[in-house]
């Protein structure tokens, strides 16, 4: 007889692991990202159009550290918003967490991690948030960003 677990504090599953265990395939990797509650005091400080609009947000305090040649702080969200048809379609965010970091042995993006969420701002499985590092770790010299330079110079 195989015995039966029983549920631990000590447990902690993410959307991506929990999916994983009953079955489903989850692209995504487990992280600590959040979809941040403050988004409508966000500054929209560039738009990029690659098949959808896609307008990045950032708080004041992360634009004005990069402006002032500063990291932006830990907690800082840099979220890109899709429109397609003029309504919101899915959402990335990228999030900075003190010692995120050490979450990943590769070291890839630092204390950044990253995650896809629906139009509903709820987390998004079926993204591959690992392509997404890979992708951004190349620009370590920019905080990660692909978009520093628009940070710089908005006003």
């Amino acid at each position: 007889m195989t015995p039966i677990m029983k549920p631990s504090k000590k447990l902690a599953l993410t959307g991506a692991s929990l999916a994983a265990l009953i079955g489903g395939m989850a692209l995504a990797e487990p992280n600590r990202v959040t979809f941040p509650e403050n988004i409508q005091d966000f500054e929209h400080y560039t738009t990029v159009t690659r098949g959808e609009v896609e307008q990045i947000l950032a708080p004041r305090e992360a634009i004005e550290a990069v402006q002032n040649g500063q990291p932006m702080p830990y907690g800082t969200h840099v979220v890109i918003r899709f429109l397609r048809d003029g309504e919101i379609s899915r959402y990335f965010v990228m999030e900075r967490g003190e010692g995120w970091g050490a979450d990943y042995p590769d070291g890839r993006t630092e204390d950044w991690q990253f995650q896809w969420f629906n139009a509903d701002r709820t987390v998004n499985l079926d993204e591959n948030t690992a392509r997404c590092q890979a992708c951004h770790s190349g620009r370590a010299d920019d905080q990660f960003l692909f978009t520093h330079d628009a940070m710089t110079a908005f006003e």
